[in-house]
């Protein structure tokens, strides 16, 4: 197997370009200052701009059938004693009902609970463990890509059951180590469920849309259509992947079926019967909410058009409904498996999940700042005119907008790896520039979204690649002296990068040329 690892050149280009990368992105500020700096950045250009009289006249499109009409808007100068003041007199409030923030938490406090009473974890083992050998890979891929459920957690279990799973059934480890570690990282952007990802960039984009004054849905669901036929492309492009050239690179024997091994990650008989437990709960509260929302004039549909899209009572509860579903299901687990002995060990599991997103809560300060003062400057409706009126100059059609736009996402997300802080900077820019050339925010969202998690487990500055490097070592043979780098790890999920950007551009492009509903009510173009 040593013989077929890839070698690390400290002279070829690709690790000049990766050591460039790492670099830079090192001599990023943490995302707390970066935001900082930019909202200083902010305060006093839209002073400079407003001095030098900047504006900007443009058609705006009139509400409810009303003619449009034309619209100066001027540069507000942050920097006057007015403006300072509502600045300071809003400050808690500019935070407090920042959209991500309240959703994030309330998310984190519903998956907190399954992860931390183990149902997550229970439910991965099982499908993977559960699968033929020769369905591993496609097994693990969608276990992995659907991981995402769980966060970062997600990530980092992926590739270890992965290792592990692949050297019991006497397969090549490292195989299974990468193939869990880009299904996990790399299919961010596809998922059966709603995760906090996508509450948390809903959320950005609700406020961004907002104060803009889009007219568009901008819900936790907006790209749930897209995501879920996203997870059969990713399983298949990832096993394709692992089959025709990792299993050829890194060789496929590792030794004989390990039963001991395997038996470590079994699933117990009291974990089975919790998952059991979730299973029918779960069924219940689907049932549950069926009875609620389809017979005509139910509670969750509209009551003056007795609809469910593009607006109801469902549709704006999203996010509690989706709380109380993991919230519920995580207790019939918890109960079922015993991981919890007493009720007040529920929220405790619920404080333990949230003290995983303090990191965000801290970041969501400045941010919260940035995006605020940024629309308040008028500096992005500016933006969006102008740099609207570029790229009709440059003649370029809806599809080579889309594609240029997911390759910047790409680009910068070798050097800043935060989803949501790349979508805090990105989002008040682009979502009512593309909004200008008939891009829903929907379709500007999921753009993003394919930029941002195509090229995650290629960036050289992610969290997880010392736990992947750890992994590949601890499953080196003995005989092997090549040392594990990120190199290695970076060669090895190349292809899988590359080919979830050609799958998620193929199915983008597809989507906006038959514009096709990517969430509930929500289309590519407005």
């Amino acid at each position: 197997m040593d013989k077929n690892i890839p070698k690390k050149s400290s002279t070829s280009g690709f690790d000049k370009f990766i050591h460039w990368v790492e670099v830079v992105g090192n001599k990023l500020p943490h995302p707390f200052w970066l935001f900082v700096y930019l909202t200083i950045i902010i305060i006093v250009l839209s002073s400079i701009c407003s001095k030098a009289g900047v504006s900007v006249t443009y058609m705006a499109a009139g509400r409810a059938g009303a003619a449009g009409k034309m619209t100066t808007v001027n540069v507000i100068n942050l920097m006057s004693y007015e403006e300072m003041r509502l600045f300071l007199a809003g400050f808690v409030k500019t935070y407090v009902n920042f959209a991500p923030l309240g959703l994030i938490m309330v998310m984190t406090l519903g998956i907190g609970l399954l992860e931390q009473s183990g149902l997550i974890s229970a439910f991965m083992r099982k499908a993977i463990l559960g699968a033929p050998s020769w369905a591993v890979s496609a097994t693990l891929a969608l276990v992995g890509i659907n991981a995402n459920l769980a966060s970062d957690a997600g990530i980092i279990f992926t590739p270890a059951i992965g290792g592990a799973v692949f050297k019991a059934l006497g397969r090549n480890p490292w195989v299974g180590v990468i193939t869990g570690f880009a299904a996990g990282c790399g299919g961010f952007t596809a998922n059966f469920f709603v995760a906090g990802t996508d509450a948390l960039l809903a959320g950005i984009t609700e406020s961004v849309a907002k104060s803009a004054g889009l007219d568009a849905p901008t819900n936790v669901l907006i790209n749930w259509y897209f995501l879920i036929f996203a997870t059969f492309l990713l399983t298949a492009a990832t096993t394709l992947v692992t089959e025709k050239y990792t299993v050829k690179v890194l060789g496929d024997t590792a030794g004989p079926l390990d039963a001991s091994e395997l038996e470590q990650h079994r699933v117990t008989k009291d974990e089975n019967r919790g998952l059991r437990w979730a299973m029918y709960t779960a069924i219940l509260l689907v049932i549950l909410l069926l009875v609620m929302t389809v017979p005509s004039g139910s509670f969750f549909r509209n009551p003056k058009t007795d609809t469910i899209v593009p607006s109801s009572p469902l549709l704006s509860s999203l996010i509690p409904l989706l709380f109380f579903f993991f919230f519920f299901s995580g207790i019939a687990y918890a109960y079922g498996a015993k991981t919890i002995k007493n009720m007040g060990d529920i929220p405790k599991m619920m404080q333990q999940g949230l003290a995983g997103g303090l990191s965000f809560f801290v970041v969501v300060l400045p941010a919260s700042m940035f995006v605020s003062l940024f629309a308040q400057s008028n500096l992005t409706t500016i933006l969006a005119v102008k740099g609207a009126e570029a790229l009709k100059s440059m003649n370029l059609g809806g599809i080579p907008l889309l594609l240029m736009f997911i390759l910047l996402s790409c680009f910068v997300n070798l050097f800043m790896i935060s989803g949501s802080a790349k979508w805090l900077i990105l989002a008040p820019i682009f979502v009512p520039m593309f909004a200008v050339v008939g891009f829903s925010p929907a379709l500007t969202q999921m753009a993003y979204r394919i930029g941002d998690s195509s090229t995650n487990i290629i960036s050289p500055l992610s969290y997880y690649l010392p736990v992947v490097i750890g992994l590949m070592e601890q499953y080196r043979p003995k005989d092997n002296t090549q040392s594990v780098g990120i190199g290695t790890v970076l060669s090895l999920t190349m292809p899988y990068s590359l080919a979830y950007l050609l799958v998620f551009g193929i199915q983008i492009v597809v989507w906006y040329i038959f514009n096709i509903p990517l969430g509930p009510g929500t289309y590519p173009i407005m």
